[in-house]
């Protein structure tokens, strides 16, 4: 009944589980491939129900819920607590000191009825004291409180003296909706890899070896290109003005796709393309690149990535002469349609709340320019555009 109200609960939370997830895990159960442990159980059911690396803080909420009493708060309930779950983390974290400190209750198992025992007669949250089971004092049991025999369900620990710490959560910057940090921007990206082996054979291909080898009698050495991700990516960033509050952003998503792409190009602009985009921007009026050139140099496998608030007067990019730095003859519009046009597989990324994208008449005019296919950065927005570059071909 308790895995039946786990599997309830992850759906519950967004996570998509299913039936044979669940069989799955109870055949895993079933066969022993796990020793007893909570450590082993959780790691376990993780693997066979999480896919997404986003939903590992939403699991472990899950987990902490389920199998290690309430979570956010302490309620004044009985809450089923394996014994021999509660001895194999104590055999593990604790000093032999603290397990010798242990003995003046009398025995581990006096511990654990004493506390069944209150968790029975306990009808109200407690705070303070030495006997029930609360926050502060200095009962063994509980949470806030000193004792070196204790044990903490729920609430946050003061003492770091606790037998196991019940409701930590180990990937909680890895939540979905959180805020974006160069490790989620490179989780994201992620999914948008093609793996292909290109170049020289310089890695060992341990499998054709072995074959080889037992076919030939004598040592056959078999040698492969590296597998690398083939995935073109064209990068242009908005730089100055309106786009300065987002530079952490921009550096982060910068140097997470620099890490996960090999085949990079990246330019900068402002407000809008035009004829002309630049790699240095001390040298940005002396040292441009023609937007012709990059059209004609980078083929339509490319993807392309535009990173900019699209905050700006209409007319930089309705009009011939409308930029606010030079006078561009083909209006900004002409040149976003040439690259769309050119990288069927494109995609706005705004850091702009998407919330607040309807007050903005660039905002509005840009995101018609590439198809609708403008994306908050947020992570979600971030998985969301990766989604679509890897559905063009």
């Amino acid at each position: 009944m308790m895995f039946l109200n786990f599997l309830d609960e992850l759906r519950a939370a967004g996570i998509q589980a299913s039936m044979k997830e669940h069989l799955l895990l109870l055949e895993a159960l079933d066969r022993d491939v796990i020793s007893r442990t909570p450590e082993d159980f959780y790691y376990l059911s993780r693997a066979v129900y999480v896919k997404d690396e986003g939903l590992l803080d939403r699991f472990d909420q899950v987990f902490a819920k389920v199998f290690k009493g309430i979570a956010t708060s302490f309620a004044a309930q009985a809450a089923d607590i394996p014994a021999d779950w509660l001895r194999a983390v104590a055999e593990k974290y604790l000093t032999p000191e603290e397990m010798a400190a242990i003995e003046s209750l009398g025995s581990w198992d006096e511990i654990m009825e004493t506390l069944k025992q209150r968790l029975e007669e306990q009808e109200g949250r407690h705070q303070g004291g030495s006997k029930w089971i609360g926050t502060g004092g200095t009962s063994p049991y509980g949470n806030a409180g000193f004792n070196p025999e204790g044990v903490r369900i729920g609430g946050e620990s003061k003492h770091k003296r606790a037998l196991k710490v019940w409701d930590q959560r180990e990937f909680r910057n890895l939540d979905n909706t959180k805020e974006l940090g160069t490790r989620n921007i490179k989780i994201a990206l992620r999914r948008l890899r093609k793996f292909a082996r290109e170049g020289a054979a310089d890695e060992l291909d341990i499998d054709a070896t072995i074959d080889g080898t037992a076919r030939q009698g004598w040592l056959d050495v078999h040698m492969r290109p590296e597998r690398r991700n083939a995935v073109k990516l064209l990068l242009f960033l908005d730089v100055g003005g309106s786009m300065d509050p987002f530079i952490k952003l921009c550096e982060e998503l910068f140097s997470a796709a620099t890490t996960e792409f090999k085949n990079l190009e990246f330019f900068y602009f402002h407000n809008c393309p035009y004829e002309g985009v630049w790699k240095d921007n001390k040298r940005r009026f002396s040292e441009r690149t023609l937007m012709w050139d990059v059209l004609h140099k980078y083929g339509h496998d490319y993807k392309l990535v535009f990173v900019g608030d699209a905050s700006m007067s209409p007319y930089e990019i309705t009009h011939p002469g409308g930029s606010v730095e030079h006078f561009n003859e083909e209006s900004g519009a002409v040149w976003l349609h040439r690259m769309t046009t050119t990288y069927p597989a494109t995609v706005w990324l705004n850091p702009v709340p998407e919330n607040q994208w309807g007050y903005s008449q660039s905002i509005k005019i840009i995101r018609e320019l590439v198809n609708d296919r403008m994306y908050p950065l947020s992570l979600a927005g971030l998985d969301d555009a990766m989604r679509e570059l890897t559905r063009k071909r």
